[in-house]
């Protein structure tokens, strides 16, 4: 077993908030390695929203311009995925391969992945006919025909949020809608009509065709749905992290784990799923990693920093 020279920060993960975190790192004049596991979790979309100045860029495009704007400030990139991570000797060694890392200061931004409906075509559609976010993507659907995947409180709360950008909605429940007569009648009153019967499969190639067992097919321009997610990594559960009835990793409000040492940022610790909120809480998360880090050093030079004003 090699080990690589010490870090002070190794970011996992290189979405907008691993990215972001690397950034601030580097500008703090750290040593970081940052490790970037594939392509960004909204990938399959043309563009992303939202964002100011950038409005409309495609994914790759912002994630390639966000590795290059780290290049001034001596960030390692590698394109690999963190295999195992051990606390050892108050440091944290991270396996890449066959090589173990050590870093003081451990920053997870491995995101969540989606776990989809189990429907015929919706895969094969996902981020170009069905989608997540109507704040990412409902702007350029406004006023056409929208279908909502879901049931329960999922569906119905879903339902009436897509209606703002439209009023032509209907909720495919593939199935009993589970919804309460309330619920029902709630739908009913903004005028969001209820499809319960099976779903066949989603076909189209420009918007989405629902074919159903047994009743004609629907024709959609696209179709949202709020599909349920898992962590994008099982690192932070096998070193301990704390993990909250959501599966979602726990941290205080500096967004430090249960774990001393290591933090978590983005989606992964439940935060609102938008990619300027990433950035933002991984800068966040980055100012609070690299003060514990200055907070050490003045330590170790017998020195400290003092709460409160000066006497005169």
């Amino acid at each position: 077993m090699s080990e690589g020279p010490t870090f002070d920060v190794i970011v996992v993960g290189a979405g907008p908030a691993g990215l972001s975190a690397a950034l601030t790192l580097g500008r703090s004049r750290r040593r970081v390695l940052l490790l970037d596991g594939g392509p960004p979790r909204n990938a399959p979309v043309d563009a992303a929203h939202g964002l100011l100045t950038r409005d409309g860029i495609r994914p790759a495009a912002l994630k390639a311009q966000a590795l290059a704007d780290l290049e001034p400030y001596g960030v390692d990139i590698r394109h690999e995925l963190a295999r195992e991570v051990r606390l050892v000797d108050g440091a944290f060694r991270v396996r890449i391969g066959l090589d173990w890392l050590r870093t003081r200061r451990l920053l997870f931004a491995t995101g969540v992945r989606d776990v989809l409906p189990n429907v015929a075509g919706l895969r094969e559609r996902w981020g170009t006919g069905v989608y997540h976010c109507p704040y990412c993507d409902g702007w350029e659907h406004h006023g056409k025909a929208l279908g909502v995947y879901g049931r329960g409180q999922t569906g119905h709360h879903l339902a009436l949020t897509v209606r703002a950008w439209s009023d032509r909605v209907t909720l495919l429940s593939d199935g009993p809608s589970l919804l309460t007569p309330a619920q029902c009648q709630d739908l009913e009153r903004v005028g969001i009509r209820v499809r319960e019967q099976s779903i066949r499969a989603l076909t189209g190639q420009d918007g989405v065709c629902v074919s159903f067992h047994g009743a004609p097919p629907l024709a959609l321009d696209a179709v949202f749905v709020s599909p349920e997610q898992e962590q994008g990594s099982s690192l932070p559960a096998a070193l301990g992290c704390e993990l909250n009835d959501r599966g979602r990793v726990v941290v205080d409000a500096n967004g430090e784990t249960s774990v001393p040492g290591v933090w978590a940022t983005g989606d992964m610790t439940g935060a609102p799923q938008y990619v300027v909120h990433a950035a933002a809480v991984g800068m966040q998360a980055a100012t609070c990693i690299n003060t514990s880090l200055i907070h050490e050093d003045v330590r170790a030079l017998g020195a400290a920093f003092h709460k409160g004003q000066l006497s005169e």
